[in-house]
């Protein structure tokens, strides 16, 4: 009786958690890859086009700091940081002085 008792139990939870899992909608999937890989090709044109301006803007104006930079474009310091390391790893920019508000960038 016991054993009976347990094995209803049992299937009446696995009948309760099978019935709430919904089949994969694949179609449902592949609209929200599609819309993932949308963001993320927005986000590297906006990245590439900030990078494009400050090139511009250091050819423009020659020496600028990171402050300045980041009044022009808008962003964060740190976005500013990564986009002139890209830059100087891409030899499209170059820093200026060693650390701190001394430093300044400057295209190459």
């Amino acid at each position: 009786m016991t054993k009976l008792f347990l094995l209803m139990i049992g299937a009446v939870i696995l009948i309760i958690l099978f019935s709430r899992r919904r089949p994969f909608d694949f179609a449902q999937g592949k609209e929200k890859i599609m819309g993932i890989c949308e963001v993320t090709m927005e986000s590297v044109v906006k990245k590439n086009e900030r990078k494009e301006r400050i090139v511009d803007l250091l050819r423009e104006r020659g020496l600028l700091s990171n402050t300045e930079l980041r009044a022009e474009l808008g962003v964060s310091e740190r976005s500013v940081v990564r986009y002139l390391d890209e830059l100087e790893r891409e030899g499209r920019a170059e820093q200026v002085g060693k650390t701190g508000q001394a430093v300044t960038y400057r295209a190459r």
